[in-house]
C-alpha cells in the first residue's frame, strides 16, 4: 500500500501543479489586477528554473519527503495523532490545520531572524507579482522549510493522506494567492474569510516594511487575524503600491544566478527596509 502511494504521489503533485499553473496563467492574461512593466520572458524562465532546481534538491536531500516521513511515523507509532487516534476525518482536518499553523510560524520566523531573512528576501525581491512569484523560493529556504516540516510531521504524526492534502493545497494556494488576477471586491471580501486571496497576500509583498511584515498566511487567513498580523489593504492601494525590496531594483537581479547569490550579498538590516513608499 505505502509503496503504491509513494509511486503515485509525484504524478498527483505534478498534475495539480501544471493544472493550477495553466489556469492561473490564463486568468492573469484575461483579467490582470495590475499592469506589468517587466516581461514574462525575463521573469518566468528564471522563476521556473528555481522550481526545477528546488525539486531536484528536495528529491536528492529528502527522498522520503513529508509523505514518506508520515508513513514512517505511522509505522513507528510516533506523533500526536498516532497516540490520540481520533476519527479519520478529524485527524486529517486537524493535521492539515496544524501543519498550516506551522508554516505560518515558519513564515513569521523567516522575517524576524536576520539570517533566515537573507534566504527569504529573494522571494520578496521579485519586481512583479504573479503566479510564478509563489514558486520563487531560494534553495536554502527550501531546505530550512523541509526540515521544519519533517519535524512537524514527526511531532504530529499525521496520516500520509493528510500530509499529501496539505502539500498539494499549499502549492496550489501559493500560486493562487500570488496571482496577478482581479476578483470582484465583494467576492474577495467573502473569500478572504476562508482562504488567502491575491489582494490579501499582495500586501505582504509591498516595499513598505509595515506591510511586508503582515499577512503571513498561505492557505487560511485565520492565523493572521488570530495573532494580529492581518492588514486588509495597502496604504496606497493595490494600483499604486510598490512591490519588492529597495535593495534589489534592477531587472538584472531577476536572473537565476543573481537570485541564488542574493543571500551572500551585503545584507540590508531589518530596520532599513523601507517604511515610506513614494
Amino acid at each position: 500500500m505505502s509503496s503504491v502511494a509513494l509511486a503515485v504521489e509525484p504524478i498527483l503533485r505534478l498534475g495539480c501543479f501544471f493544472g493550477v499553473l495553466v489556469l492561473m496563467t490564463l486568468w492573469e492574461v484575461l483579467t490582470p489586477r495590475r499592469p506589468q512593466s517587466i516581461r514574462r520572458l525575463l521573469r518566468w524562465p528564471n522563476n521556473l528554473g528555481l522550481v526545477v532546481l528546488n525539486t531536484l534538491l528536495v528529491r536528492l536531500l529528502f527522498p522520503l519527503a513529508g509523505v514518506g516521513m508520515a508513513f514512517h511515523a505511522q509505522t513507528m507509532g510516533w506523533g500526536l495523532f498516532n497516540i490520540v487516534a481520533p476519527s479519520a476525518w478529524l485527524a486529517i482536518a486537524g493535521a492539515v490545520l496544524l501543519l498550516d499553523l506551522t508554516i505560518y510560524g515558519q513564515h513569521v520566523m523567516l522575517h524576524a531572524v536576520p539570517l533566515l531573512w537573507r534566504l527569504h528576501r529573494m522571494h520578496h525581491a521579485d519586481l512583479e507579482f504573479d503566479v510564478t512569484t509563489g514558486l520563487r523560493v531560494h534553495p536554502g529556504e527550501i531546505v530550512v522549510s523541509m526540515l521544519i516540516k519533517l519535524a512537524a510531521v514527526l511531532v504530529l504524526g499525521p496520516t500520509p493522506i493528510a500530509v499529501l492534502i496539505f502539500e498539494v493545497m499549499l502549492n496550489a494556494t501559493s500560486m493562487f494567492n500570488h496571482g496577478n488576477v482581479r476578483l470582484p471586491t465583494r467576492l474577495d471580501r467573502v473569500l478572504r474569510l476562508f482562504v488567502v486571496t491575491p489582494d490579501m497576500h499582495r500586501v505582504h509583498h509591498s516595499i513598505d516594511r509595515r506591510e511586508t511584515d503582515s499577512n503571513f498566511g498561505f492557505n487560511v487567513p485565520w492565523w493572521d487575524r488570530l495573532f494580529g498580523t492581518y492588514r486588509a489593504q495597502p496604504a496606497l492601494g493595490h494600483d499604486r503600491m510598490t512591490l519588492g525590496i529597495d535593495r534589489f531594483r534592477e531587472p538584472r537581479e531577476l536572473w537565476l544566478d543573481r537570485m541564488l547569490w542574493q543571500p551572500l550579498r551585503r545584507d540590508v538590516p531589518v530596520d532599513s527596509r523601507s517604511t515610506v513608499v513614494s
